[in-house]
């Protein structure tokens, strides 16, 4: 008789307890994150261990989990601690924790067919419907993240001006040309290269003394290709630029886009998700205009990663940009391979995740309104760094604090600043990260971690001076 096949555990009891303790020591480690390190090193013989075979034979789900807490969860990224700034990285929650677990239990593939989960994204996709102001006719999709999102949105607008011709026999001789400043996430330039249109024909304009688009250069860039016989095709808004988090002006550049017969695709990778704030969302008029519009749930909202999100205006133009037909993928009108929307046909993925679900969970369990507070916590907490930086002598401000994201130095050569950043990390209390601004190195601190608080401001610009008047005194002495 052949042996059983199933993957299925044989103690259903052991693993059942043994899923407890899992769960148990998560829960304890993620109360406890103030009392670790933000970051360690990876020691050799932790990286050692990990460069092994193919493991064959079964092996103990205890002694993995161990290994779990010793080499991973004590050597992680760190974005969970209250004292990571560098990135724009959101912090998770324990509502998310459960959420993934739950959507991993159902294992769904949410390419298409007529089941919950397609219905659960529907949902949230409605959601983002009413938060923005689109049209109940716009179609929405999850996909891993912002650059996926701003992916989407360059074959969208490919689409708009090529249509099915552009799909079929490709773009040479297309001569298309998108701009965005300077400021842009490089995701834009590459989506613009992975859709064969070349990274070279996404102008970046300047931008002014805030880090926004400036309009006239804008202008007259977008002349003086239409005179060389270019067609002009899509045009770029920053909600949060990744560097500064400067916000285009995005209701003037709808305008243009408008006037132009441009696509007007917005990145709102964090900065759109301020629309649940009365602070931020004034700033924001204009993004309901957009033609597409790409965000993360993972960054301010705190949905565990990856949660990115791409909405499109024109539902039809969406699903032409991707549909196709095959066999295997027939619709019937009855039964599972029913249902009206199939995501397949809005992206380039047919094997999708059940990611709507921890989405799902995020907004049910702690409400928008929740949300919306701890945003609104990062940019007072911004304010308040910006407000330390500008009352130190020793320190310099290089970008105001736009949302939550600040721009600042040590007075000191640029080496002295990157070398002052990898003694914070080393430190272990404060992870900030390192940009250019003008160009000089900046220190940015990105404060998107509901769990920062005025202690980790402080301990940020303590540690900013100490390491730097150590550095600058031992120069000194050399």
């Amino acid at each position: 008789m052949a042996a059983n096949a199933s993957l299925d555990p044989e103690d259903w009891d052991g693993t059942r307890a043994q899923g407890h303790r899992m769960l148990d020591e998560l829960f304890d480690h993620l109360q406890g994150l103030r009392d670790q390190p933000a970051w360690r090193p990876i020691p050799a013989k932790v990286r050692e261990r990990h460069r092994s075979g193919l493991p064959t034979a079964p092996g103990s789900l205890a002694q993995a989990h161990e290994t779990y807490l010793t080499d991973m969860l004590a050597y992680a990224g760190g974005n969970l601690h209250p004292g990571f700034m560098g990135w724009v990285q959101g912090a998770g929650t324990p509502v998310g924790v459960l959420a993934e677990m739950l959507a991993a239990g159902l294992n769904g593939n949410l390419g298409g067919r007529d089941h919950m989960p397609i219905a659960i994204e529907q949902e949230v996709t409605g959601w983002m419907h009413e938060l923005f102001s689109f049209p109940d006719t716009a179609t929405g999709l999850m996909v891993t993240g912002a650059s996926m999102a701003n992916f989407i949105g360059v074959l969208v607008a490919r689409q708009s001006v090529l249509g099915i011709a552009g799909r079929r026999g490709g773009v040479s001789g297309a001569r298309l040309t998108a701009y965005a400043s300077t400021a842009t996430h490089g995701c834009v330039a590459r989506g613009m290269d992975m859709a064969g249109l070349g990274s070279q024909n996404l102008r970046q304009i300047a931008v002014d003394r805030l880090h926004r688009i400036d309009l006239e250069i804008l202008k007259e860039t977008i002349a003086a290709d239409r005179a060389a016989g270019l067609r002009p095709f899509l045009l770029v808004a920053n909600a949060g630029t990744v560097d500064a988090g400067a916000i285009d002006d995005i209701d003037a550049l709808a305008d243009l886009a408008e006037a132009e017969g441009l696509h007007l695709h917005v990145d709102g990778a964090f900065g759109a998700l301020g629309m649940l704030t009365p602070e931020i969302a004034p700033r924001l008029k204009g993004i309901e205009r957009a033609d597409s519009l790409a965000f993360d749930f993972h960054k301010w909202a705190h949905v565990p990663y990856d949660a990115g999100f791409i909405l499109v205006r024109d539902g039809a133009l969406h699903r032409d940009t991707f549909a196709t037909s095959a066999a295997y993928l027939t619709r019937e009108t009855r039964g599972l391979a029913g249902g009206e929307f199939w995501p397949c046909d809005y992206g380039p993925d047919l094997s999708r995740g059940f990611k709507a679900l921890k989405v799902w969970f995020t907004l049910k369990v702690l409400g928008t309104d929740a949300i919306a507070r701890a945003i609104e916590h990062n940019c007072t907490l911004a304010r308040a760094l910006q407000a330390r930086v500008e009352a130190e002598p020793e320190l310099e401000l290089l970008a105001p604090a736009q949302m939550s994201i600040v721009c600042f130095r040590y007075r000191a050569p640029d080496a002295v600043n990157r070398a002052i950043v990898a003694d914070l990390h080393e430190a272990g209390a404060v992870a900030p990260s390192l940009t250019t601004i003008d160009g000089k190195t900046a220190i940015r601190a990105a404060l998107f971690n509901h769990r920062t608080e005025s202690r980790d401001i402080e301990a940020l610009i303590e540690g900013v001076l100490a390491f730097g008047r150590a550095r600058t005194a031992k120069e000194a002495a050399a």
